[in-house]
């Protein structure tokens, strides 16, 4: 691993503890005496995702998590709730058994997990997943919306 100060490649593991999904490095560089921490997580398989155009990339735990970052941009959620839904997102993805996932399959998972968390990133996100062109589309989710909590709120 390489110093994030000095660029040496000596550096040293001086302490592991896992977490959730990931394990957790202190680190120390032989050369300049720096001290850092890494983050490895764990990967279950590889994943390819497969977009409306026909391309296949792969899966990019990191582009999933910007996507989520980006409805939730000053929201008043805790970055753990958006670390656990984007785990779960990730968790449910490798152990479905399909190497090959659909992109709407990954923007539905992250619909559902949003609803959840703030209505607001739900409308945000929906409106790039779903291709909003016109204000009535809009109108639409938030009815959806207005429709879910009044269900909640009956019973």
């Amino acid at each position: 691993m390489r110093c994030p100060f000095c660029s040496s490649q000596e550096t040293q593991v001086k302490d592991s503890r896992p977490s959730e999904d990931n394990i957790r490095r202190r680190r120390v560089c032989s050369d300049c005496g720096g001290r850092f921490t890494t983050f490895e997580r764990i990967q279950l398989r590889e994943l390819t995702v497969a977009k409306k155009s026909g391309r296949k990339v792969p899966f990019d735990r990191d582009k999933l998590a910007r996507s989520v970052e980006v409805a939730l941009r000053k929201r008043p959620v805790d970055q753990d709730r958006i670390e656990r839904l984007i785990s779960g997102i990730v968790r449910r993805l490798e152990s479905s058994g399909e190497s090959e996932v659909p992109v709407d399959e990954i923007g539905h998972m992250v619909m559902e997990g949003l609803k959840g968390l703030d209505d607001v990133a739900y409308v945000r996100f929906a409106s790039v997943y779903r291709d909003f062109t016109e204000a009535a589309d809009f109108d639409e989710i938030l009815g959806e919306i207005a429709k879910a909590d009044k269900t909640t709120d009956d019973e």
